[in-house]
């Protein structure tokens, strides 16, 4: 069931409104916080074919559509001493790909990693498809570094709806990357920064004053509130002892609720501890009334598929739940959360990717 995307427009219904979002404190290991800046992943990307395809490659009429994958076919025949004219070629059952990867700079030849392959023609689907060895570069026109082949896995999150039915234009192989040459490495020294995955000066200051009350005092500066600069003393083990014992070390953090959305399949994450206070929103036609309901009428919400009722009190993923009950559609699920964020009827983040 579709339904039109409309401005949302939002009621406020007379009763308390919860507070500032909440936070739940709790001990991160500093490892899930930062990003050593001498461990930066190399991105690599290539150009390449997804073979076996069950005409659900690219099209080619008469030479007039999908000259990119036409002209690879060929150059790729020519390679083994197969001359066919691109005219006569039919690309059904190839595609014409980007694979994208990114590579630990520490890792060596041989090592694998995994690969992200997209379509870049109007290939219908990529499933049941194989990567053709491609060559995968750090830069336009620069030396290989690995190669990517293998067979594609599509799952459920990569599926778009087309008038085909659910048909997936990207995958992943995994471990399907290989380095082929020595990548360009950083020099591993006992001063280094540690790069905050999140910016934030109080995070920065807490990491900072564990990591002095633990190595030592004047190991860690915080530099500003994404940078942490480490001065690690020598000793027995070296540096790389003494950054493993920085990267396990835990932080007390008190991070603010947030909900994440789908925006592609209406997927809902949030904490289990977040509840809805009182308010009225409606939204693309679904109205959404909040308060006021028996706790047993969370799951019935109401007879209508453009009404819900939810008692005050109910949980996100009872909301999640109702919605998705009354097949509300992935783009109104988040504007649904946004306008109950903003009317104060729920204290956290939304998220909508």
């Amino acid at each position: 069931m579709t339904r039109p995307l409309t401005v949302v427009r939002t009621l406020v219904i007379a009763g308390c409104l919860l507070g500032p979002a909440t936070a739940a404190a709790q001990r991160v290991p500093v490892r899930d916080l930062v990003v050593d800046d001498q461990g930066v992943p190399l991105r690599l990307v290539g150009y390449g074919l997804v073979t076996g395809l069950a005409g659900t490659g690219d099209i080619a009429y008469t030479g007039r559509n999908a000259q990119h994958t036409v002209q690879s076919v060929a150059n790729l025949l020519r390679r083994f001493d197969i001359i066919v004219p691109p005219e006569l070629l039919r690309t059904r059952n190839v595609a014409a790909v980007l694979v994208t990867a990114e590579v630990s700079p520490w890792l060596r030849p041989g090592g694998r990693f995994d690969v992200h392959v997209s379509s870049v023609g109007d290939a219908r689907s990529l499933r049941d498809g194989v990567l053709w060895m491609t060559p995968l570069v750090a830069e336009v026109g620069g030396a290989a570094m690995g190669t990517a082949q293998g067979a594609l896995l599509i799952e459920d999150g990569d599926l778009v709806r087309r008038r085909v039915g659910w048909t997936g234009a990207s995958g992943r192989i995994v471990g399907g990357g290989v380095v082929e040459a020595e990548l360009p490495r950083p020099a591993f020294a006992s001063a280094t920064r540690l790069i905050l995955r999140t910016p934030d000066i109080g995070t920065a200051a807490r990491i900072a004053a564990t990591i002095d009350s633990v190595v030592g005092k004047e190991t860690a500066k915080v530099e500003d509130p994404g940078a942490i600069t480490l001065t690690i003393p020598d000793s027995a083990g070296g540096p790389a002892m003494a950054l493993e014992r920085i990267r396990n070390l835990t932080v007390e953090l008190r991070r603010p609720a947030r909900i994440v959305i789908d925006q592609r399949n209406g997927t809902v994450v949030a904490g289990g501890d977040l509840t809805l206070g009182p308010g009225l929103v409606s939204v693309g036609g679904i109205s959404l009334s909040v308060g006021g309901a028996p706790a047993d009428t969370i799951a019935a919400a109401a007879a209508s598929p453009t009404g819900l009722r939810m008692p005050t009190g109910a949980t996100v993923q009872q909301l999640a739940a109702a919605l998705h009950a009354v097949r509300t559609p992935p783009q109104l699920v988040a504007q649904v959360f946004e306008a109950l964020r903003t009317v104060g009827a729920l204290s956290a983040e939304v998220v909508a990717r």
